[in-house]
């Protein structure tokens, strides 16, 4: 296994992040059993996988009992354990989401109880907030700091602009502050390379893309629209299907086949290689599929390969609107 430094933090995490985000939905949908879902986290263990992501809105807090329930045999003290808050976590109270000092105390003190540990290694903001000015968060996240119950704070799904702006007001405040970001970034969508990715290389913040597969869109499954059981196969809210460019798919294909690779391995492990890139968050509802994931995080992809797929999807550019910008309680985070 390959690893990183976490931005400026010097914790070594492994260039393959686990993701769990399946764990405890329906798994008649796209969720995973308690019981699959350890098998995957055993596996990615076994594997040298030592940085994991979770966050408290995901099935309502059950990912985290699962992972709590998991660690307690003693591995916890060799995870770098990263989870989040911001999303509703309850239908009839009004603060029970967002990034206010009081729900990013309260949200910390949940997940801790969950998660069946003393600290939390990276505790990350899922979404920005606007109505609630960035200091008012980063003090809640100090305390936590200063009190032993997060090691290290991060955003996740910040505008380029929202973190340098978190980044300075923590600079005037004199507290710790960021140190990571968690993007949306894959071949469909790179519209991070503009100017956050640039702002995270500049600063050294760890950046730890989510969905670099695009939901499954980059695996191909797409391509046959007689797909059933995935992701967006039976649920496609906002339309990402329809705007799918498989003309830019296929040759994606084309050249993966080249090269004697599968479509899933040639876009995890362009992403792990992006410039500035600390670890793809990869998920995987069964050991075979988190094996083919961790292996393709640490290909090395020929120039030649890479010059290629930037003709077909540009730097900078977008194909698929995959984050939907006017997220907010009332709407699942991914």
């Amino acid at each position: 296994m390959q690893y990183r430094s976490l931005g400026r933090t010097g914790v070594q995490v492994s260039v393959a992040c686990l993701g769990t985000m399946t764990f405890g939905w329906d798994p008649t949908d796209w969720g995973s059993t308690e019981e699959d879902s350890n098998l995957v986290l055993d596996a990615a263990l076994d594997l040298g996988v030592n940085f994991v992501d979770t966050a408290n809105v995901y099935a309502r807090g059950k990912s985290e009992e699962i992972l709590g329930r998991a660690l307690k045999d003693g591995r916890r003290n060799k995870i770098v354990l990263a989870t989040k808050c911001h999303g509703k976590m309850a239908d009839d109270d009004p603060n029970a989401w967002g990034n206010s000092y009081r729900h990013v105390i309260d949200a910390c003190e949940a997940s801790l109880q969950r998660l069946q540990t003393d600290w939390i290694d990276l505790y990350q903001i899922h979404r920005p907030h606007p109505d609630v000015p960035i200091d008012e968060t980063l003090r809640a996240l100090d305390q936590l700091r200063q009190a032993g119950k997060i090691r290290y704070a991060g955003a996740s799904t910040f505008a380029g602009w929202q973190l340098c702006e978190a980044h300075y007001v923590a600079k005037e405040m004199g507290v710790a502050g960021f140190v990571t970001e968690q993007p949306p970034y894959n071949l469909l969508d790179r519209r991070i390379e503009r100017e956050l990715l640039p702002f995270c290389r500049t600063y050294d913040y760890g950046v730890i893309p989510w969905s670099p597969l695009a939901g499954g869109m980059l695996s191909g499954k797409y391509l046959d629209d007689s797909t059933t059981g995935a992701r967006y196969s039976g649920s496609d809210p906002m339309g990402r299907l329809a705007n799918l460019p498989k003309e830019k798919l296929t040759k994606l294909k084309g050249l993966s086949d080249e090269y004697g690779l599968s479509l899933t391995e040639l876009s995890l492990a362009w992403v792990a290689t992006r410039p500035g890139i600390t670890s793809p968050i990869i998920g995987a509802r069964s050991v075979k599929q988190l094996t083919e994931s961790i292996e393709a995080c640490q290909k090395t992809l020929p120039e030649a390969l890479v010059t290629a797929i930037d003709e077909i999807f540009l730097p900078g550019c977008h194909d698929v609107v995959y984050y939907n910008a006017n997220f907010g309680p009332n709407k699942r985070p991914r």
